[in-house]
């Protein structure tokens, strides 16, 4: 399944016009709660890293109702996870593959959503300080790592995860999302799927090489979508319309199994929300739901 393209008229208007369309995407019937489909549950704990040291941050797992031990689960990762769980928020995360699983459009898939790494302040009076900047923005594979010994296998105590690259999804917003292709990137062995939501492959810690990168690396096994607006941000980092239309074009050259959707939003999830049913039924047309 292929999503509608954009015209190359309508991405050039963007960027010659000041003028901006309203950013009113809305969501669809998927990403409310529905009468007749088995919610699944979401539970919270907290994680200190030692791959991160000095991190503490929140996460939640989501189990759909459908889960059964004896099976495998697929598994999809979230960065800023809070917002992702938030059955009031942009995303809905839990309550579209709650209606997806129902319908046999995603397979059984155990979420897992994580906030970004906190260090906690060592003297009173002072603030603790967020770790998401060095987590999501460096171009490494330590976040890799992190989720490959420590999220992972603690999830892997409780559940039954599929350990096969064709089998874990990962995704964000912002941040997150070049966090996001930066872990499938550095070991596809561990991820094949890529969601990124106004991703920021900019030049904030170096994010903005990705597109020459991809050009001139041997195509790696991962399928990535793309999304971002034209109302997207432009500031001493780079243009985040422009980026993302640099990433989706480096794609398209290298022959990458992608989606690149642009719209007229800003930096948010509204656009990313109200698309995300879509979004997911492409990323895992492969694995069929049982």
């Amino acid at each position: 399944m292929r999503l509608p393209a954009v015209a190359f008229a309508v991405l050039l208007f963007a960027f010659v016009s000041p003028i901006r369309a309203a950013d009113d995407y809305g969501l669809g019937p998927d990403s409310e709660v529905q009468d007749g489909v088995a919610r699944g549950k979401v539970t919270q704990s907290k994680w200190t890293s030692k791959i991160f040291e000095g991190t503490e941050r929140d996460y939640w797992i989501y189990v759909p109702a459908q889960y059964n031990e004896k099976e495998p689960a697929c598994v999809m990762v979230f960065q800023d996870g809070g917002s992702y769980v938030n059955e009031k928020g942009q995303f809905r995360v839990p309550v579209v593959f709650d209606n997806l699983i129902h319908k046999k459009e995603l397979p059984l898939t155990i979420g897992v959503f994580l906030n970004p790494g906190t260090i906690k302040a060592k003297a009173e009076g002072e603030k603790d300080r967020s770790n998401r900047s060095f987590e999501y923005d460096t171009l490494s594979d330590q976040y890799a790592q992190f989720l490959e010994k420590e999220i992972l296998p603690e999830v892997g105590k409780s559940y039954n995860l599929r350990k096969d690259a064709a089998g874990r999804a990962i995704g964000g917003i912002s941040s997150g999302g070049i966090c996001a292709f930066t872990v499938a990137w550095e070991r596809p062995d561990l991820f094949s799927k890529v969601l990124s939501h106004v991703g920021s492959f900019t030049n904030i810690r170096g994010g903005d090489v990705y597109p020459g990168k991809i050009r001139k690396t041997k195509k790696k096994d991962i399928r990535v979508f793309l999304q971002d607006g034209s109302g997207d941000l432009d500031n001493e980092h780079g243009n985040w319309p422009l980026a993302n239309q640099q990433m989706a074009l480096a794609l398209k050259w290298a022959k990458y199994d992608y989606q690149f959707v642009y719209g007229v939003g800003g930096h948010n999830g509204k656009h990313g929300g109200a698309i995300l049913p879509e979004s997911l039924r492409w990323l895992w047309q492969d694995e069929k739901p049982k």
